[in-house]
């Protein structure tokens, strides 16, 4: 789901990046104001955990790839605006020191999977979730649908980002500059394989993590909890 450099026109890229900028202001303000201090440990380790899983990747249908974020487990740990800055600090130094994802496409990568996917997965998760406490079956399964639904909107938006590509920037003759395939191309590629399978990957991770979470330590739920208030 990484946009490399190269795919994004510097206009769509530079939007991105501004439509981020507050969203990372936000992000660092919900921290501040919500998040203790005896969990900041516990955030960094979660951005970590996403920079891991990110880096296993599922070989898809037509020879791409796709990979689990974690980004809704984190959402539902430590609530959407602290997974928005640990989701980025991963992706940042995959572009930086791995090359995986563009640096001038790092403000599109956030959008995504740093913005969209903990926020779309957690309402899912609150709106299934219901009354249930850390140790019902009932907030496992709720995790698994939010990881599920994240996953594969930020997808979606990935696939509109590219497909508009040849349709916005191109040359005369109608040459593509960026992105050569259009929305008829980008949105089945990108949506089947995630429906089928980066999507059950990522559900199976969130709803497993947040399922021995709930039994063994539903104390580590608790800022997750705070945001829903």
């Amino acid at each position: 789901m990484h946009i490399p450099d190269g795919y994004l026109s510097p206009r769509m890229a530079g939007a991105l990046w501004i439509a981020s900028a507050p969203l990372w202001a936000l992000s660092l303000r919900a921290i501040r104001r919500r998040l203790n201090r005896r969990r900041v440990p516990l955030l960094a380790l979660l951005s970590a955990f996403s920079f891991l899983i990110m880096m296993f990747n599922i070989p898809l249908p037509g020879g791409t790839t796709g990979h689990a974020v974690g980004a809704v487990l984190i959402a539902i740990l430590v609530g959407p605006w602290a997974a928005m800055t640990a989701v980025t600090l991963a992706l940042a130094v995959q572009a930086l020191l791995f090359g995986d994802g563009g640096i001038l496409a790092l403000g599109a990568n956030s959008f995504n999977m740093a913005f969209v996917m903990p926020f779309a997965g957690w309402l899912v998760f609150r709106l299934c979730r219901g009354a249930a406490r850390p140790k019902d079956a009932r907030f496992a399964i709720a995790a698994a649908a939010g990881g599920y639904v994240g996953i594969n909107v930020a997808a979606l938006i990935v696939a509109i980002e590219l497909g508009l590509q040849p349709i916005l920037h191109h040359l005369p003759d109608g040459t593509p500059l960026y992105c050569p395939f259009t929305l008829g191309v980008t949105i089945p590629a990108m949506m089947i394989p995630h429906l089928v399978v980066a999507g059950a990957a990522e559900a199976i991770l969130t709803g497993g993590v947040a399922a021995f979470l709930g039994k063994y330590h539903p104390e580590l739920f608790e800022a997750g909890q705070e945001a829903m208030k």
